[in-house]
């Protein structure tokens, strides 16, 4: 028996990595899975929210600003077995049951860290969540999108230099509280074979359309950006009690 014979297979890491609370180095193996699922038909809202509310979940109800009877639901949680054990049932009965299932417009997305965030837990599972549920911030846009294969073929100095340059416009619009957004990484777990599902929230609606229109001329989206959407667009009706 030759000696790569007898060498063990490499560990295959899933942890997400970035530094602890006390600034340390820190590896975590949790993250928040986060879905928004859209219907149509909808002209009571208000019974939508109390079916909700009652099913304990987290979760935002928004009216959709381009369809009159149109309504999203956002629902999160650490376990994506949620989704098909509490969500799923909440959707096949009372309420939901009457309206119709936009599939087009589901997202589906985990929260992920890049390796240099502070705090790595809370960022992981309570930043996205506070985020959603903040009340002050009720305007919302969400949508998936897909890089060229190209980019991934970058050394990583320069996908940094690149990311940097997107994730610096974000973080202006986030230190004056104009646009905040959740950040979801979907490989594999996306109809269409998107990356992320990216939410941009806040007080109004024109500096979240700003910061789509301002990312266009990074060098992220205007070079490497194969697919962007479709955009879901709406403003929140119901949310859980932000934490």
């Amino acid at each position: 028996m030759t000696e790569t014979e007898t060498d063990s297979p490499p560990k295959i890491d899933v942890f997400e990595h970035g530094k602890g609370a006390d600034g340390a180095p820190s590896s975590v193996n949790e993250r928040l899975f986060m879905q928004l699922q859209v219907f149509t038909q909808c002209v009571d809202p208000k019974s939508i929210a109390s079916a909700v509310e009652a099913s304990g979940l987290d979760a935002v109800i928004y009216l959709d600003v381009n369809d009159p009877r149109g309504v999203g639901l956002l629902t999160m949680s650490k376990d994506p077995t949620d989704f098909v054990t509490r969500v799923r049932p909440l959707l096949n009965e009372g309420p939901f049951a009457g309206l119709t299932f936009r599939p087009e417009l589901t997202m589906l997305g985990r929260s992920y860290a890049s390796g240099y965030e502070p705090n790595v837990s809370d960022w992981l599972v309570n930043r996205p969540r506070r985020t959603a549920l903040n009340p002050d911030w009720p305007w919302a846009i969400w949508y998936p999108l897909r890089r060229r294969g190209m980019f991934n073929a970058l050394d990583s100095k320069e996908q940094m230099s690149i990311l940097r340059e997107h994730g610096g416009i974000g973080r202006l619009y986030g230190e004056q509280d104009l646009a905040h957004d959740v950040r979801l990484a979907c490989h594999g777990i996306d109809t269409n074979d998107n990356e992320f599902v990216i939410g941009l929230v806040g007080k109004e609606l024109h500096p979240l359309s700003h910061l789509v229109q301002t990312m266009r001329k990074t060098r992220q989206t205007s070079e490497f950006m194969e697919q962007m959407g479709p955009f879901f667009v709406g403003h929140a009706f119901w949310q859980s009690p932000a934490p």
